[in-house]
């Protein structure tokens, strides 16, 4: 009863006509965030962020908090019709979600994209709601040692992503991870495969490299084609714009995968939505009576990552809240927004100002309901953007590259950077190497190399530590099984082979 009178509390003061108009603008500007490349929710709430100053602390909570799990909705939209993710979260989704929009279920992937993100945003909060406090407490167990696991794990995942190159997948993946390593040590403060270039000093900017592999390389590959036209098949009438009831059954366990892994994930400081999409991605192909159907269109590889994208943002908010930890770039914005409005993040911010806590989750209901509201209706107008000919679509795409890219640092250094990851990005796919594991290694190469050298900094160059404890074993023992499926499954083929060539 006292979560329901506390529920009840919370809605009233997100009903408010004011806070209801603020939540509204947050979760718009949000989608627009998360449609533009380049921007993202933690430079967009920076500057936002001296505006709210002069609205009532909870009413600007509510606002920013929106920005917050806003852009994750609109994040999928050009990673399903351009192949153009604005942020690493949505990388996963690009995967089954372009080659839907390829194959003329544009709509029904922006669809599923927009329903599975209401779910698991649903259950992001009532997870933040109901289990914050022991979550909490579990998140403080993460060490080191067990975050250089998790990212393991979520590198091993590109076992899954690969198909049958494994090979050429983990090259790919030791691309990325050695691309990480560009810039300056943070331990050391020495400088590393910068080339004497200053701006590399700072490492290779994400945004770049990502609208590099994926839309210039896109592009690049699209123009060998001579067919004039539409770039995609895209259904004339109102049919199939949106998901079928089949689409819907088939997402069921997509939809619980994505939301349970987007929230415990996102409870982990550091963790971030990058891990959680690709570990949701990964374990949907796992279950999937049909893994090999995985990167050709498959509406349950949309769903996952994309639950698991928004599930992370009401995760992320309970150690901030309850523990006054940000899980990271974003989170640490929000954090700084609430020390300036007078509040004090930690395990006493529920009990002294019930109003803010039950107002904000309150506020994630209708701000999820109002995305859906919002998304839903403009799924067949995001889909006649594929109408467009080759001649309109190709620089529409490469000028909101350019723009997305050079918006970031004010930089040409980065767009020239992103040109040359879109040459790279084509030399993949020609030789049909996955894109996506090298970037996967680029996002978490950093995070990785930190806790691992923190771990030996703990035992004092010691690797046992690694193993020793139980999260940590646990987690590399998951990894290293995922990594020995596809030997495994490969022996199976070869031993069925055998026998029937001997009968």
């Amino acid at each position: 009863m006292d979560a329901l009178s506390n529920l009840l509390l919370g809605f009233s003061v997100a009903l408010t006509p004011i806070n209801l108009f603020w939540c509204f603008v947050g979760v718009v500007l949000g989608t627009i965030v998360g449609v533009l490349p380049g921007l993202g929710p933690a430079a967009t709430i920076a500057m936002l962020l001296p505006l709210t100053l002069k609205l009532d602390p909870t009413t600007a909570i509510i606002a920013l908090a929106g920005i917050f799990y806003g852009a994750r909705y609109g994040g999928s939209t050009t990673s399903i019709l351009l192949n153009m993710p604005g942020e690493s979260s949505s990388v996963a989704t690009c995967l089954d979600g372009y080659q839907m929009a390829r194959n003329g279920r544009a709509g029904a992937a922006l669809g599923i994209s927009a329903i599975a993100s209401f779910i698991a945003g649903t259950v992001g909060v009532l997870g933040l709601m109901l289990i914050s406090p022991p979550l909490a407490r579990f998140a403080l167990r993460f060490a080191p040692p067990e975050y250089f696991a998790l990212m393991t794990l979520g590198l091993a995942m590109v076992v899954f992503l690969a198909g049958d190159s494994m090979v050429k997948a983990l090259l790919a993946l030791l691309v990325g991870l050695w691309i990480a390593t560009i810039g300056t040590d943070l331990f050391s403060a020495e400088s590393r495969f910068t080339f004497g270039q200053a701006k590399l000093l700072g490492g290779v900017d994400f945004i770049a490299a990502t609208v590099g592999m994926f839309a210039v390389a896109e592009v690049l590959i699209n123009l060998e084609s001579r067919a004039g036209g539409e770039i995609l098949k895209i259904p004339r009438g109102i049919r199939n714009l949106l998901p079928t009831l089949q689409d819907l059954k088939d997402c069921r366990f997509a939809f619980l995968n994505g939301s349970v892994i987007g929230f415990i994930v996102g409870a982990l400081p550091g963790a971030g939505a990058t891990v959680a999409s690709f570990l949701s991605y990964g374990l949907e192909k796992a279950v999937s009576r049909h893994p090999e159907k995985f990167g050709t269109g498959v509406i349950e590889g949309v769903a996952a990552p994309e639950g698991a994208n928004n599930a992370d943002a009401g995760g992320a908010l309970v150690p901030l809240l309850t523990l006054g930890i940000p899980g990271g770039n974003t989170t640490a914005i929000l954090l700084g927004g609430l020390i300036l409005l007078g509040y004090k993040p930690g395990p006493l911010l529920i009990q002294e100002h019930p109003e803010l806590f039950w107002g904000l989750v309150a506020s994630m209901y209708v701000g999820n309901f109002l995305l859906l509201v919002l998304n839903l209706p403009l799924v067949p107008l995001f889909a006649q953007i594929l109408r467009l000919p080759n001649y309109v679509l190709y620089p529409f795409i490469l000028g909101i590259s350019v723009v997305g890219v050079f918006s970031v640092n004010n930089s040409l250094f980065d767009v020239g950077m992103m040109a040359l990851f879109g040459l790279l990005g084509y030399l993949m796919r020609k030789l049909d190497f996955p894109a996506s594991a090298l970037i996967l290694g680029l996002v978490l190469g950093d995070v990785l190399e930190r806790a691992l050298r923190q771990s030996l900094m703990m035992s004092q160059g010691n690797l046992a530590i690694l193993v020793t404890r139980p999260i940590s074993a646990t987690l590399l023992l998951i990894a290293l099984v995922l990594l020995c499926l596809p030997a495994i499954r490969r022996v199976r083929a070869w031993r069925v082979e055998a026998v029937e060539r001997e009968s």
